[in-house]
């Protein structure tokens, strides 16, 4: 494709992102290239590169369309905008792409040159952008972002800035961490250790792995390290029983099965069974015997009534706003509304509420999510347990020497939860909560002799 064309393809796959909001952007991005097979690999790969640069500034870009009066708030508004604002390109050199030649994009009409040129020659910060202009976050949530932060909000949320990393989770069912890392080697992919998740390895540069044969076989999977990090905290032991209730397409609950070693009982759970069956081709491919999968709908409703109590621990991961994964996927930065939290919260409250039944005394009970808001993470885990009174929270840095085998970091070990964030820690943002429910003391059998010479009270004269 020519540099013209590449454009035009970027402006076109930013329309079909941002006009409209079911979709993930990077389902819509497969939809959109399996549709023109025609663009090659490098060509895919430079224009979503761009498109997902230009969502993690959309903000920006749309505070300078609002200041210049751009007639315009699509695609081809953005991208012009962002040539000019962000990589410093003039209007004469615009006007030479947008020439309407094949495959490029049609030519600038006046009222876009008239609030282009007032663009030209800026860069896209401007001292008059207030800070959840300049974060590129929009300004409902900047007040929750604060709570969750402090003084340091602006700095956290700048870290998403960057592209995360591809991080790996070695699967210890079928390779140690040496054995996959020299696997990886052979196919020319270098990683290095992580700094935290003891069977995680980063790449050294971003890659494709999911066609090598360490994949296919079985010997790594794709999964950030925060997520290792919370799968971890569950910290499942050969022969228990143990529930992931909201296990989705199955990253969590395949590191969890790695970990007790195919013995015991893992349950998947999920409300929607086709994300458990996008699951069984993970399962089989890593070895997970131990694994049992159950939709929680009417067919099960008796089956899960009967679990009560039944399980050493039960790991919610909690569905969420996503807040912790905006790096990953920028676009939910402006598809998230005020009322997907305000559903969230009470959905979040239901789900732990369910889940919790199904933790025998003595056991643990994880709440996790991505999310990086204290609606849905501190402030649900103090409601919970004012409504639960038999669970009790167990620090963080209490386990994090026995299930990660390290000392905690400093920022974990001054809080009684896991808060991750990219900043700090170069992961995802999560939240996760480890609660054990307590055993309930056994009752004394009361005296059943009362001496004779001590009349009742109600015997007593008036």
């Amino acid at each position: 494709m020519t540099p013209g064309a590449r454009i035009a393809a970027t402006m076109e796959l930013l329309d079909a992102i941002t006009g409209q909001q079911e979709r993930p952007a990077d389902l819509v991005a497969n939809a959109f290239f399996r549709a023109r097979r025609f663009i090659g690999s490098g060509d895919r790969r430079a224009v979503a590169d761009r498109v997902w640069s230009i969502l993690r500034r959309y903000g920006q870009l749309t505070w300078w369309l609002d200041r210049t009066r751009h007639p315009e708030r699509g695609g081809r508004a953005i991208v012009s905008a962002d040539l000019i604002l962000s990589e410093g390109l003039d209007l004469a050199g615009l006007m030479n792409i947008c020439d309407g030649g094949t495959y490029r994009p049609g030519p600038l009409h006046e009222t876009e040159v008239r609030a282009l040129r007032q663009m030209e020659g800026h860069s896209l910060p401007h001292p008059d952008q207030p800070d959840w202009v300049r974060l590129n976050v929009q300004e409902w949530v900047a007040p929750h972002l604060q709570e969750a932060y402090g003084a340091a909000w602006g700095r956290e949320i700048a870290a998403i800035e960057n592209p995360p990393p591809v991080d790996l989770r070695v699967n210890r069912l079928k390779a140690t961490v040496e054995q996959a890392r020299a696997a990886l080697a052979q196919e020319g992919i270098e990683t290095e250790p992580m700094r935290f998740s003891p069977d995680g390895l980063r790449l050294k540069r971003r890659l494709s792995v999911v066609t090598g044969r360490a994949f296919q076989e079985g010997l790594v999977e794709i999964q950030d390290e925060g997520s290792q990090l919370v799968a971890a905290l569950v910290d499942g032991q050969p022969g228990m029983q143990i529930a992931d209730y909201c296990a989705g397409a199955g990253g969590k609950t395949l590191a969890i099965a790695a970990g007790m070693n195919n013995k015991g009982r893992v349950v998947a759970m999920d409300v929607y069974e086709s994300r458990l069956d996008r699951s069984a081709q993970r399962l089989r491919r890593a070895g997970a015997h131990n694994v049992e999968r159950r939709a929680l709908d009417a067919d099960n409703a008796k089956w899960l009534k009967r679990q009560k109590g039944a399980f050493d621990r039960v790991l919610v991961d909690a569905p969420c706003t996503g807040t912790g994964t905006w790096r990953r996927n920028p676009d939910g930065r402006w598809t998230l509304k005020p009322e997907d939290l305000a559903e969230l919260v009470p959905k979040q409250a239901m789900i732990l509420d369910a889940a919790s039944r199904l933790v025998k005394e003595g056991g643990g009970l994880i709440y996790a999510t991505c999310s990086v808001l204290p609606a849905e993470n501190e402030r649900q885990i103090e409601a919970f347990l004012e409504g639960h009174p038999d669970f009790k929270p167990v620090p963080v840095a209490d386990l994090w020497q026995d299930v990660i085998g390290t000392e905690p970091p400093p920022q974990i070990a001054d809080s009684p939860y896991l808060r991750l964030s990219p900043l700090k820690h170069g992961t995802d943002g999560f939240f996760a909560a480890a609660l054990v429910r307590q055993v309930k003391a056994k009752e004394t059998p009361e005296a059943t002799e009362t001496p004779a010479a001590e009349p009742a009270a109600a015997e007593e004269p008036v």
